[in-house]
């Protein structure tokens, strides 16, 4: 038993520290002990480290870690995209070397040692093409299309210049610091990538979200279908209620038969889990994303929105609070004016429940047109290099 409790101790803790890792900074978490661990794991650790080098090692020591950070956190670089090689291939092995002799089984088929091979290469090569393609850089020959693609709000955007690049700066656009160059239709810069998400490679990313999510299930549920099929072999339900006596019921079984698996397949039920768990964070990522594209917003875009409604909230508020004020001050003037009642008043509405901030944005032109911009980027369509003329 006590394999079993390491087991289920090892799968709750690689629960929490993933979760805490990804999902630390979301709202529902605030305040939490999940927060405290992802404020640990993304710069505690970290600041620490450096605390303690500086002690033993001086300047010098604090130089060179500074020199590594701004390599792998401002610089481009293949680290993020060799440890995903390295997690989707170790996996891929583990799952090859512990499982394939038991396919084909009895739910089965030896297909499916074809079809994931396969479905690792798709995901592979959706890595590759989101990896290496273009972003949408924008340039002194493309400036004048972007321009004329996408107009400014003058809300978030407006018209100026890059000062980096010399160019004017199209809405939509963002210079990435780690890329260093302007990329049209900025949504972020990926780490695991080493590349941004802009315009163009949009539809690669979401293809990428969607398709690993997808693959995460299929080995989960292909595990499970391993495992299944080897109790149904093995007869491992006939023999706990024939020869062991145990009551033929699903409560009086799944203690057994969980025992059984951990004890003979623990490896299966780890990597069960673990797919599991990045299945469910790689929905969501995928659901937060595509909610982005079909309302025609980035995720740099979502941050500029949040800071002018932020911002004009408290514009308006301050300008209900003074309209108020100025209401108090003339009711006190009207000396003949009878007193309000006491219970309507403690009903009435305040005047800064009645500040609304509308999103005014743009570029949401409707559901199929938001999906049409992403599967087909208006830079890879024959009307952009026309625009050039148009704007001229």
């Amino acid at each position: 038993m006590a394999v079993q409790w390491i087991l289920v101790c090892h799968g709750l803790i690689t629960l929490l520290v993933v979760i805490s890792f990804l999902c630390g900074q979301w709202p529902i978490f605030q305040g939490t002990f999940i927060e405290r661990i992802n404020y640990f794991i993304t710069f505690g650790a970290y600041d620490y480290f450096r605390r303690f080098v500086g002690v033993v090692f001086g300047s010098k020591g604090t130089n060179a870690v500074l020199s590594v950070e701004y390599y792998f956190c401002d610089r481009p670089n293949p680290t993020l995209q060799v440890i995903y090689l390295g997690i989707i291939g170790a996996i891929y092995y583990i799952i090859a070397k512990t499982s394939f002799s038991y396919i084909p089984g009895y739910y089965l088929s030896e297909v499916h040692r074809y079809t994931s091979l396969l479905a690792v290469g798709v995901g592979i090569l959706l890595f590759l093409l989101t990896s290496f393609s273009d972003p949408g850089t924008v340039n002194p020959e493309n400036v004048s299309q972007y321009l004329s693609a996408y107009p400014y709000d003058n809300i978030i955007y407006s018209e100026k210049d890059c000062s980096t690049c010399k160019i004017p700066k199209p809405a939509r656009s963002k210079h990435c610091s780690i890329c260093d160059r302007c990329v049209a239709r900025f949504d972020h810069h990926c780490g695991w990538m080493n590349n941004c998400i802009g315009e163009r490679n949009t539809r690669y990313f979401m293809a990428f979200l969607l398709w690993h999510f997808l693959l995460c299930i299929y080995g989960t549920v292909a595990l499970g279908l391993v495992l299944a099929g080897q109790m149904k072999e093995l007869k491992v339900i006939y023999i706990l209620t024939a020869y062991y006596g145990i009551e033929n019921s699903f409560r009086s079984l799944a203690p057994h038969v969980v025992q059984w698996l951990v004890g003979s397949y623990n490896t299966q039920i780890l990597l069960m889990v673990f797919l599991a768990i990045v299945s469910l964070l790689l929905g969501g990522f995928f659901g937060y994303h595509a909610n982005l594209c079909l309302t025609n917003t980035t995720t740099n875009e979502t941050y500029k929105w949040q800071d002018y409604l932020s911002w004009q909230r408290k514009v308006n508020e301050a300008k209900a609070s003074a309209a108020a004020l100025k209401a108090s001050i003339s009711g006190l003037s009207q000396e003949r004016k009878p007193p309000e009642s006491k219970w309507k008043a403690l009903f009435q509405r305040s005047r800064l429940e009645d500040v609304h901030v509308v999103k005014n944005n743009i570029y949401d032109k409707g559901f199929f047109h938001n999906f049409y911009e992403i599967v087909s980027p208006l830079s890879t369509r024959w009307s952009f290099s026309q625009m050039k003329s148009k704007s001229g």
